[in-house]
């Protein structure tokens, strides 16, 4: 069950990490065992059963090559241990759905010390967690952390923004909210100004919405609930941004500096 403290959970993260394969070192063996220039047409890179880190790692490339213009790539233990012309077609243009490396600073371990973290806030004890790393619909890349208990059933979702480790939305994990019920970021209002390329999501404070759209005027038990899941989000949310700095890895850096 990887429940705690943070100084702890970090220094446990990275320990195990340095053992395990992260999504890094899948990429890294994906560019210098098959292509190089496979890292810049990366689709997502999935991973299931992490203890905390998956033992197989899945990783989806842009590839004209292939019938459905996407190649399937297997890591393990830090080799590729197969490869194959995906069957299927990727959802939407592959070109859009390509992830910048230049935006990616939270590897699959940093996105672990985070999501569990937040699994702590909320009381919930885990057993394995799942990895999907892909763009969001602005294109900016996002680590999806699916958390599992002892049956390997779901108990909750993170989303993390890989570019700045913030959590930008929550699936369950909330005590009195289970996986149907979602608090994230609203939709950001528009603006007379325009936002430049690097502008970050909007937070709940910056628009002064509840996520689901409800005021503050709601009344009854279940919008005391409500406020208090959102209140313990939003302190989750601020605790995250803290935590980044701890955990921040450049893939960049990383893979084309070493």
């Amino acid at each position: 069950m990887w429940r705690s403290i943070v100084p702890l959970l970090l220094s446990v993260s990275a320990v195990l990490a340095a053992e395990q394969t992260t999504a890094y070192n899948a990429l890294w063996a994906v560019g210098t065992q098959l292509d190089r220039s496979f890292v810049s047409r990366v689709i997502s890179v999935t991973g299931a059963n992490g203890d905390p880190q998956p033992e197989r790692w899945t990783v989806l490339v842009a590839d004209r090559s292939t019938a459905s213009g996407v190649r399937e790539i297997q890591v393990a233990n830090g080799r590729v241990a197969a490869q194959r012309r995906a069957p299927g077609a990727v959802a939407g243009s592959t070109a859009g759905a390509t992830i910048k490396t230049s935006r990616l600073n939270l590897d699959s371990s940093g996105a672990f010390s985070v999501a569990s973290y937040t699994a702590d806030k909320s009381h919930v004890n885990f057993e394995s967690a799942s990895y999907v790393l892909r763009n969001n619909e602005r294109g900016d890349p996002v680590w999806v952390v699916t958390l599992h208990d002892k049956g390997g059933r779901p108990l909750g979702t993170i989303h993390i923004g890989a570019n700045k480790g913030n959590v930008t939305r929550v699936e369950g994990l909330f005590r009195g909210t289970n996986m149907a019920q979602v608090q994230e970021d609203p939709v950001p209002r528009v603006h007379s100004r325009r936002s430049g390329p690097g502008d970050e999501e909007l937070s709940q404070d910056d628009t002064g919405d509840t996520a689901n759209g409800e005021t503050e005027d709601d009344e009854g038990d279940e919008n005391v609930v409500k406020k208090e899941v959102k209140r313990v989000f939003l302190r989750t949310k601020d605790d995250a941004s803290r935590m980044f700095s701890r955990v921040r890895r450049s893939f960049d850096n990383y893979f084309y500096r070493r």
